[in-house]
């Protein structure tokens, strides 16, 4: 079994946007990102000093925003529009755990798709889906074909199966996979028999957020398993896989921690650093992550 760790593909990226990232700081010219939290989802919170951390380590900077949990809409919007329309913000996260009572499809269009750096933008997402490229691609989507572009692990023709339907990771997902000519399946709560349709997959992606739910009855010997789930038992970091249960079972997989978190979190310093890029030097540059055929 092969561990394809995050780290490497992280550093190749970093390599990628050091030359633009010397530029702006030379030129006094700081990338900067600002986020957008409302209440304190563990998760949110978490990945807020994940962010925090990985971006000073390379120069950047982030205006950090932390909203009570009743924030009314008018007021999250009135602070996208007043962060769209700052020359000094280059991207803009905004949590994926907002109040229900938020109404995300108003958010989405309100957002600026130039400073969209993780892709919730209508425009972004509509681009992504009638194959045309996109100014960003979802960060942890981007995460995943990375990966597979570092290691050499070709799609063409395979089999892949994706657990999780979100707007954020599977679904976009699916279609870059499906624009690589992969046969995609996706796989969901009311899917039936997933097992099997796991076990039929060459590639086998989690994205749910359930603790082990994937264990060596759901895997083949020759299967490539990416884990993109976060999540917490007893104070320590897992994936959705049962790394235990598997690992002696399969041909590769990403752990977690080290494999797709860290990744994500580079591939949101870099369109930050492009769009800062584009967005001072003026160039025609293109700042999409170009993965689209």
């Amino acid at each position: 079994m092969i561990k394809l760790y995050g780290a490497p593909v992280v550093n190749r990226i970093l390599n990628d946007i050091n030359d633009k990232l010397k530029y702006l700081t030379k030129n006094n010219l700081i990338p900067k990102l600002a986020t957008i939290r409302l209440g304190e989802n563990t998760d949110d919170v978490l990945y807020e000093k994940s962010i925090i951390k990985n971006f000073n380590n390379v120069g950047i900077k982030t205006d950090i925003y932390v909203l009570p949990i009743n924030t009314k809409q008018n007021t999250l919007e009135k602070l996208i529009k007043k962060l769209n329309n700052d020359e000094t913000i280059h991207g803009i996260l905004i949590f994926n755990s907002l109040p229900k009572y938020i109404d995300e499809s108003q958010i989405k269009k309100v957002i600026k798709e130039q400073k969209d750096v993780d892709s919730i933008s209508y425009n972004n997402i509509a681009k992504l889906f009638i194959g045309k490229k996109p100014t960003f691609i979802p960060c942890t989507v981007a995460a995943v074909i990375e990966l597979l572009d570092y290691y050499n692990i070709d799609v063409e023709g395979k089999k892949i199966t994706i657990i999780g339907r979100s707007e954020i990771v599977g679904k976009p997902l699916s279609i870059m996979l499906l624009n690589k000519d992969a046969t995609v399946t996706i796989c969901h709560s009311k899917t039936i028999n997933l097992i099997e349709e796991c076990q039929k997959a060459d590639i086998l992606i989690s994205s749910v957020g359930k603790a082990n739910l994937i264990t060596d009855k759901y895997i083949n010997k020759d299967q490539v398993i990416i884990d993109i789930g976060i999540n917490y038992v007893d104070g320590k970091v897992c994936g959705d896989v049962a790394f235990n249960s598997v690992k002696d079972k399969i041909k590769m997989i990403t752990p977690v921690p080290g494999g797709i978190g860290a990744i994500t979190t580079m591939i949101l310093i870099k369109n930050t650093v492009f769009n800062a890029y584009n967005l001072n030097v003026n160039t025609k540059e293109n700042v999409s992550n170009n993965f689209i055929n």
